[in-house]
């Protein structure tokens, strides 16, 4: 599979059904001397403007929390 097919694949959460965001939006946390993918940061959902100048990193899914890619969804577990 290649990077561009996971693009528009929408992360969502087994343990809760949560929808995270979609792949295109994030990005990934890549170990520099092996090239094997540690995690993916999920930037949170804004509503278009800051509230108070207040920002959040989002959340970071560790590659091994991954459970299945799926054709539209990948399936992550999370607590």
């Amino acid at each position: 599979m290649r990077l561009l097919e996971l693009g528009q694949k929408e992360i969502v959460n087994l343990n809760n059904g949560g929808r995270l965001g979609l792949i295109a939006d994030s990005d990934f946390l890549i170990d520099e001397e092996t090239g094997k993918i540690i995690s993916l940061l999920v930037p949170e959902k804004r509503l278009g403007f800051r509230i108070l100048g207040l920002e959040s990193n989002g959340t970071e899914i560790p590659w091994n929390a991954i459970r299945k890619i799926g054709y539209d969804m990948i399936i992550i577990e999370l607590d």
